[in-house]
């Protein structure tokens, strides 16, 4: 890490230590979760980057879902479940922040529900979560363990509700389908209130989730993030930096 990197990462504590309580909201991606093991989509090794029958932004489509669920379910299971994984340093410090006042809310791109592992209470998860699944038919909800056994007893592989026949569908929000009106609006609203917005690990090009930086009206936005993103020219402060690294202290 060069001297300007660790003066940013300095300038950036700095704000934390001096910002209200209550008054900062992180904003994360799927970098957030690489330092956990888990693939982001858009970097060199992402998902997006590897080679599947199908592009992984249609596999992961609702209508992909709908015409081929047992294609969809093999590479879901296969690709965007990653249920040892284990909170990072970043996950952890934020959690940390929570408890002390200082940090009001984390809004979240991830799916992975690793943020409430480290122990973050306020989480509004923009893309839902693979620890959520519901039935298509009746909506009994089912967690992810019992999601895996009733595809496993499936003979096509795609899990179905033992009270209705219903596919049990995960709780993630996918290409083509809109995002839950009531998370984009709490995440509005705790945006709009913070004096300090981190962004983090993500390459703001997924809207509308990437337009919310656009209800901060406070006084620090702060982007770290390994490559540049379209917003860097809003931010007051840009870090091209591991997120562990940036709050590891």
């Amino acid at each position: 890490m060069d001297d300007e990197a660790r003066r940013g990462i300095e300038a950036f504590r700095n704000w934390v230590d001096e910002t209200k309580p209550g008054r900062m909201v992180f904003f994360g991606g799927a970098g957030v979760s690489t330092e956990s093991g888990i693939p982001d989509f858009r970097s060199p090794d992402g998902l997006y980057a590897q080679k599947y029958p199908h592009p992984p932004e249609q596999m992961i489509s609702r209508s992909f879902f709908d015409a081929h669920p047992a294609e969809f379910f093999d590479f879901y299971c296969d690709r965007m479940l990653a249920l040892d994984a284990e909170p990072n340093r970043a996950h952890q410090k934020l959690a940390e922040l929570e408890g002390k006042g200082t940090l009001s809310a984390v809004v979240t791109q991830n799916i992975d529900g690793l943020h409430q592992k480290a122990g973050s209470k306020h989480v509004y998860e923009l893309h839902g979560s693979v620890l959520r699944n519901f039935c298509m038919g009746c909506g009994k909800a089912y967690p992810v363990e019992r999601l895996l056994k009733l595809r496993a007893q499936s003979a096509d592989g795609v899990p179905r509700c033992p009270a209705c026949g219903g596919i049990v569908k995960p709780d993630v929000v996918l290409y083509e389908e809109a995002l839950d009106e009531h998370t984009l609006q709490a995440s509005v609203d705790a945006i709009a209130r913070a004096d300090l917005l981190v962004v983090a690990g993500t390459s703001l090009a997924v809207y509308p989730a990437a337009g919310l930086i656009d209800f901060f009206q406070g006084d620090h936005l702060v982007i770290v993030n390994r490559t540049p993103t379209p917003r860097d020219r809003q931010a007051d402060l840009c870090l091209a930096a591991n997120v562990g690294d940036v709050f590891d202290f």
